[in-house]
């Protein structure tokens, strides 16, 4: 019986683990994120959200939330053709700062989402924004001191050196954003 109750804490740990790092958000900063989402849809403007991997899927998950469900325009960047193109042509590491010169607006934001923030996609990404004198959310997790946590004019930081946790919450606290933003429409 000792195992299966082993098995059973595995799970309550990674829930209790789970909550205690979802609760460890700056709500100012939450409300700050909405304001701005707010302000750019006001100003006609676009969510461009990246990221790789499972955060490439968090970025198609809120960008198409924002789009449905908040009625903000938003886009993402996971197409295969534009991917590879990009990525042939331009390089790997500067295939989302190429994508962001040919999509970005100049009333657009942009949310990079990195669980380690050493992407040198995203963090080429990041200055492009900057260049374009874009707002730039990130969100990370990892190292406090990762580089991409120190480029954003808002960041989101989660305290573990696990995917799962990190992306989860990165999900969580978006998807929180959007969920404000429809009850407050």
């Amino acid at each position: 019986m000792a195992n299966q109750l082993e098995k059973k804490n595995f799970f309550k740990n990674f829930y209790d683990l789970i909550n205690s790092k979802a609760k460890n958000v700056d709500f100012d900063k939450l409300l700050d994120l909405s304001s701005l989402i707010h302000a750019t849809q006001k100003n006609s403007g676009k969510v461009i959200v990246i990221g790789n991997g499972g955060s490439a899927a968090i970025a198609g998950h809120i960008a198409i939330d924002l789009t449905k469900a908040a009625n903000v325009r938003s886009i993402n960047f996971n197409e295969a053709s534009l991917l590879t193109c990009f990525s042939n042509d331009y390089g790997y590491e500067n295939w989302a700062d190429k994508a962001l010169d040919f999509y970005a607006d100049s009333n657009d934001i942009v949310i990079l989402i990195s669980s380690s923030g050493k992407s040198p996609n995203i963090l080429n990404a990041a200055k492009k924004t900057k260049e374009l004198n874009l707002p730039l959310i990130t969100l990370s997790g990892f190292s406090s001191e990762n580089p991409l946590k120190k480029l954003g004019d808002i960041n989101f930081w989660v305290d573990s050196s696990t995917y799962n946790i990190v992306e989860s919450i990165h999900q969580m606290w978006l998807l929180s954003v959007i969920d404000y933003l429809i009850e407050a429409s």
